[in-house]
């Protein structure tokens, strides 16, 4: 009988665990699209924003990410495991899709602004996106690598969620704190990056508590996701102004010109 009831609990609890990533998904999209709310789309239809088409093309990979995931912790919150897995290479290509549009819009950023005199202002703040980039990726391959483990698939790919969540709290940052005209004087120092980060954790924190208040226990995969994250960014930070550093933007960005 103590065994059915153990049984019966943890059944309980992946079921639970099941609707809270559902539920943090939705809370991802709410973010995603909130905090670029300022910056972009309340800019979009108007006659002053100016933006390369690979900004749109950019930022749908990046939403329509977002809202797969929703999708695919939706199939897995109502029990639909075989569709959510079925999704799982469209989920390899999107994200290599989004992957690729980061990269190939920093070049163009790269160029726009060393056309308007912040070329060195530019390729310092590239290494936040390149580094950053890199961290995402390593994180996706690691929950690639853990698919047969799904609790800890689950988690590392919720870490690369909350990561990701970074730039759009960043806008929130520069529409609250960003004095007038801020950005026209070309892109920001790259440590304006740390404090998002930080509140990023959030997140990470959130789901460390939900896990030891219903399983009573912590997974190291949020710890693991965190870490990369903030020693990313970090280190973004301390290589930027470096002329090695310089010299690989300045190589990226004449890639294809």
């Amino acid at each position: 009988m103590a065994l059915e009831t153990v049984v019966a609990r943890n059944i309980d609890a992946s079921v639970q665990s099941r609707r809270f990533f559902f539920w943090m998904a939705v809370v991802f999209v709410l973010v995603a699209f909130g905090g670029f709310i300022p910056t972009y789309w309340a800019r979009l239809g108007t006659a002053n924003f100016h933006g390369p088409p690979i900004m749109h093309v950019h930022g749908a990979f990046m939403f329509t990410w977002t809202l797969f995931y929703l999708a695919q912790t939706g199939w897995v919150a109502s029990g639909r495991i075989a569709t959510h897995r079925s999704w799982g290479l469209a989920g390899i290509s999107l994200f290599t899709l989004m992957i690729c549009s980061i990269v190939v819009f920093k070049i163009t950023d790269l160029r726009i602004n060393d056309a308007h005199g912040f070329g060195d202002a530019a390729r310092r703040f590239s290494a936040i996106t390149f580094i950053g980039a890199f961290s995402m990726v390593v994180m996706f391959v690691a929950a690639l690598a853990n698919l047969r483990r799904p609790e800890i698939h689950k988690r590392l790919m919720y870490s690369l969620m909350a990561a990701l969540m970074v730039p759009a709290i960043a806008r929130v940052f520069i529409t609250l704190f960003a004095p007038p005209g801020a950005l026209e004087g070309g892109p920001p120092p790259p440590f304006v990056a740390l404090p998002p980060t930080f509140v990023a954790l959030i997140f990470f924190a959130v789901a460390m508590i939900y896990d030891w208040r219903t399983q009573h226990r912590w997974y190291p995969a949020y710890l693991y996701g965190a870490l990369v994250m903030i020693v990313s960014n970090t280190a973004a930070v301390l290589v930027a102004p470096t002329q090695g550093w310089l010299a690989f933007a300045a190589f990226m960005q004449g890639l294809g010109g």
